[in-house]
């Protein structure tokens, strides 16, 4: 069996690596081509160009890459029509993935289209689903309450899980050898600060997360933070926390990351699916976030819900805080971490909220990249 895959961003390698390897336990003879990043890699994926060019978001941050991302656009949808693979599977970045499904079939491609990730018509532009129907026929959702939406636009859908549920997780021992390893005292109060992995968003969010932290270590002077990052913006949290009087950990190892996640009070994270990861590890969290000024009013406009942070869609409960265009000021995100940091209530009902978040999202059952491969050969099978 042939796949070709399309992945974007890092989650979407992440989620196409664990797919992968689902296929491959249960099809060993699936060969994979497409687009992806080192996860993917990883599992035997030649990836036909780096996937980071793809990792750009919103309406005026895309623009200026637009010609570019419209040649790879091209020649990726012709590398499908000429391979002519047993299924093309998309994830996620639908702005990318969905043009070259279209235009794949325009030059002749008649095979299956699976897209991984179901938009969240559910908060914004519910017109999607319908559009996407016109060049999908099965999604991979991973939040439990999607397939409704997706059938009801005329698409097979499966709930499969959410990757988060399988991610390793560090350990008490590990928390603690993290702590005595950066010299933070077992008893002080450690701030996680997540302010994005792309540049735009730590530019943006940066500045006013580290404000708010210096707000809240005026009134905690034994506060310690750390920064979990990635290669590409490593440099810009360093200089954003430069004039700090203690220098935050900045990490960028993966087990560093886990243990940080473990040995953490509380957490500022930018709105995404780091919310999961945090839930993952019971970590407290206040979320924020803000755009460029046209994408922000653009999604304000057509925004439907009350909330975008995923613990409290996925648990139905609103106990994560949250500070979204242009309440995402530094003085209110530091209140309210001051409030989380000394309120238990807050913090108990945060803790339902993740626990139950969890749960909802497949913890305790099979990994989500089998059930993502199981469903994309069912899927297969059962088409005409």
């Amino acid at each position: 069996m042939n796949v070709f895959l399309i992945a974007g961003e890092a989650s979407g390698d992440k989620l196409g690596a664990a797919l992968m390897g689902g296929l491959k336990a249960l099809r060993p003879d699936t060969a994979f081509a497409g687009i992806g990043g080192p996860e993917m890699g990883r599992q035997g994926l030649e990836s036909r160009f780096p996937m980071d060019e793809l990792s750009v978001m919103g309406i005026a941050e895309v623009l200026p890459k637009y010609r570019q991302l419209k040649r790879r656009i091209d020649e990726t949808a012709q590398a499908v029509a000429e391979a002519r693979p047993d299924a093309l599977i998309t994830i996620d970045s639908p702005d990318f993935c969905l043009r070259v499904a279209r235009t794949a079939k325009k030059l002749g491609y008649d095979g299956p289209v699976i897209h991984y990730v179901a938009p969240s018509v559910w908060a914004w532009r519910p017109g999607r689903a319908a559009k996407m129907a016109k060049v999908v026929d099965h999604v991979l959702a991973l939040l439990p309450f999607e397939p409704p939406y997706m059938e009801a636009a005329g698409m097979s859908c499966d709930f499969v899980g959410h990757p988060v549920v399988a991610e390793p997780r560090a350990t008490k021992a590990e928390a603690a050898a993290f702590r005595a390893a950066h010299g933070i005292a077992p008893d002080a109060p450690l701030v996680l600060c997540l302010p994005g992995s792309r540049k735009g968003e730590v530019a943006r969010l940066g500045p006013r997360f580290d404000e708010a932290l210096i707000r809240l270590r005026d009134r905690i002077p034994e506060l310690r933070v750390v920064i979990p990052t990635v290669p590409g913006v490593s440099r810009m949290v360093r200089d954003m926390t430069r004039r700090w009087p203690t220098a935050p950990v900045v990490v960028e190892d993966a087990a560093d990351k886990r243990a940080a996640f473990m040995a953490s009070n509380l957490s500022l994270a930018a709105s995404g699916t780091v919310s999961l990861e945090l839930a993952a590890n019971m970590v407290p969290m206040v979320i924020a976030y803000d755009m460029a000024p046209l994408s922000r009013w653009l999604i304000g406009m057509l925004l439907k819900t009350d909330t975008v942070t995923l613990v409290n869609l996925v648990s139905d409960m609103r106990a994560v805080p949250e500070f979204l265009g242009a309440d995402c000021q530094s003085d209110l995100i530091a209140k309210a971490l001051l409030d989380l940091l000394e309120n238990p209530e807050q913090r108990a009902a945060q803790a339902e909220a993740m626990s139950l978040t969890m749960k909802r999202l497949g913890e305790g059952g099979a990994p989500p990249g089998l059930r993502a491969a199981k469903s994309v050969l069912d899927f297969l099978e059962r088409r005409p």
